[in-house]
């Protein structure tokens, strides 16, 4: 069964940090780009940060950039996403997905995604 399952969301104070994880099961991830996309309550989802499957290159949305890190660990079948100095605004649903292996690269276009995790709870606040 193929299976994306998103864990280490929780609560923090702000400028706290947190490590998610998105592990895979039933497929490799080597092939896919994986992107971490957020939804915040009352907003649409946006995409959070990506990495591609061919050479790992990583992209940030402006609000994230320089906060948070992505990486893969494909020995692991796991991608990650470490939060620090998070703020209040970063509380969403957080959500990481696997995009379509033809594409190689990143993009912020959902459509193109083709499994998805539950998405984890992050709530910062003091």
């Amino acid at each position: 069964q193929v299976q994306l399952v998103e864990s280490g969301g929780g609560l923090v104070q702000p400028g706290g940090s947190l490590r998610l994880s998105c592990a895979a099961s039933g497929f490799t991830l080597d092939y896919y780009a994986i992107g971490w996309f957020r939804q915040a309550p009352g907003k649409e989802r946006e995409g959070v940060s990506c990495i591609t499957s061919s050479d790992g290159s990583t992209y940030y949305a402006d609000s994230v950039k320089g906060r948070f890190t992505i990486s893969r660990d494909n020995a692991k079948n796991t991608v990650y996403l470490q939060m620090n100095s998070l703020k209040p605004e970063d509380t969403a649903v957080y959500y990481c997905a696997a995009r379509d292996p033809r594409y190689v690269r990143c993009t912020w276009y959902e459509l193109q995604y083709v499994y998805w995790g539950q998405g984890t709870q992050v709530t910062v606040s003091s």
